[in-house]
């Protein structure tokens, strides 16, 4: 393994003494059967009050809460594919949750087992997420003061307002997971990192850095076709795309910075990062390999009651370190990037969300001046607008829900429709589908066309 999973989870385990004395004799005149009476309302049998929170109870400090669950989950593409599979996901999976808390400390180890029937890569690959085990989360948490906590190892991490739409948000995302169907909770990858939140009453501070790169769980055509820059046509299993990634602990690392205030029930941030572009963005012609180049991303945010909704807003910008020019046509360029977004509860338990999303291209000339090849060039401008409609129905136990960016600069759009139903406390059943549409082959959306599928799962929950 390349990356580190557990950094230490060991504790000094403490244990009290408790001490007996012999009873004291009565004073003279008393015997147990002159002891005189109670006070009204007490009797004998009333128990002796007991303050547990200053004891240790040693079998409760050693216990630990394992919950999970057990998922069967398959879908099917409902266009054909010449370059997959016919079922873009199809498998067995054990999730598994150990968590253990204290005082000031605690601890969690969060992993899948899967048997996967579509790949069929049984290597594991932490990584990428493939193989037999994915280790969600292997993280330790202490307070070492009471403005401070301190969270190291395996962990997921998430900040930005934007509703499935992601600016300052650069934790890792796993792209193949989300279009093929999974359980949109695995759109959020793991981080191995050392994450620091400080608390004050001028701002709160939340800090974290990685001593190697994580990057998105990207499109590789090993489950999901994509449009191939390099051949000018849609690949997939018959061209993986191979990449050159930043590997050297310490001097490939990423640093990220949040500081947050809460003013009269508006949520105010600022954001810093410095590390890579999460997905290939750009390439090394020589080797024919995609490659991750430096970037730098700065950013603010506001959240808060707007009318009888909740509204937000947030920018960033995207520093490209190797091409701040724009001239280099194997880096992506800079860009500014906004969202505005806006969630009201229109009757009970039903809720409907608008997004509106914009990526500009910085240095625009010098791209389309030093721009080569056959592909089209990217547009100036991309707008996309987003609506999430949510209705829960049966007491909150079925939800509807449907997802949908929509984005008419490029001509092309994807939708998420998706029902869950909770049978009782311990089972679920869930069905849904990704349905991509694009009037040309190399848009972004437009690429995923034949990658369309339905979907369905059925999870039994457990604790112990």
């Amino acid at each position: 393994m390349k990356k580190f999973l557990l950094l230490f989870f060991l504790f000094l385990c403490c244990s009290n003494v408790a001490y007996a004395q012999d009873a004291p004799d009565l004073p003279p005149g008393l015997s147990e059967g002159d002891m005189p009476d109670l006070p009204e309302g007490l009797t004998e049998e009333t128990p002796a009050p007991a303050d547990d929170s200053l004891q240790i109870h040693p079998k409760s400090f050693i216990q630990v809460d394992l919950t999970g669950f057990l998922e069967i989950r398959s879908g099917m593409r409902i266009r054909h594919d010449a370059y997959e599979k016919s079922t873009p996901v199809g498998e067995g999976r054990l999730h598994a949750e150990l968590e253990k808390h204290w005082i000031n400390a605690g601890f969690k180890i969060s992993s899948d087992y899967v048997y996967d029937t579509v790949v069929g890569r049984n290597r594991i690959q932490l990584d990428e997420g493939e193989g037999w085990l994915d280790m969600r989360e292997a993280s330790l948490v202490f307070t070492p003061a009471d403005f401070m906590d301190v969270k190291t190892g395996r962990q997921i991490m998430t900040w930005g307002t934007g509703d499935l739409v992601f600016i300052n948000d650069l934790f890792p995302k796993d792209w193949v997971s989300f279009f093929i169907g999974r359980d949109v909770e695995y759109l959020k990858a793991p981080s191995d990192t050392v994450r620091i939140s400080l608390f004050s009453w001028i701002a709160n501070i939340d800090f974290y850095y990685s001593p190697s790169f994580n990057s998105d769980r990207y499109i590789t055509g090993r489950r999901i076709s994509y449009w191939n820059t390099m051949l000018h046509k849609r690949s997939g299993r018959d061209h993986i795309v191979r990449v050159m990634r930043p590997e050297q602990w310490f001097a490939d690392s990423e640093l990220g910075l949040r500081i947050f205030k809460n003013i009269r029930g508006y949520e105010l941030a600022t954001y810093g990062y410095r590390g890579f572009w999460k997905s290939p963005s750009g390439m090394d012609v020589r080797r024919g390999k995609a490659t991750f180049p430096d970037l730098n991303v700065y950013g603010a945010s506001i959240r808060g009651n707007v009318f009888s909704g909740i509204g937000n807003m947030e920018f960033g910008y995207y520093d490209s370190g190797n091409d701040r020019s724009g001239k280099d046509p194997s880096v992506r360029n800079s860009e500014v990037r906004l969202l505005a977004g806006y969630e009201i509860e229109i009757a009970r338990d039903f809720t409907i969300g608008f997004q509106y999303y914009m990526e500009k291209i910085r240095h625009y000339h010098g791209y389309k001046k030093s721009f080569q090849g056959d592909n089209p060039p990217r547009k100036h401008y991309r707008n996309v607008f987003t609506m999430r409609i949510t209705r829960l129905l049966m007491g909150q136990n079925i939800k509807l829900s449907l997802f949908a960016y929509i984005c008419p600069s490029d001509s092309d759009y994807y939708i998420r429709p998706n029902m869950s139903y909770k049978l009782t406390d311990l089972w679920t059943v869930e069905a849904g589908g990704n349905v991509f549409y694009g009037r040309h082959d190399y848009s972004f959306f437009g690429q995923f066309e034949k990658n369309s599928n339905l979907y369905f799962s059925i999870r039994r929950y457990f604790h112990f």
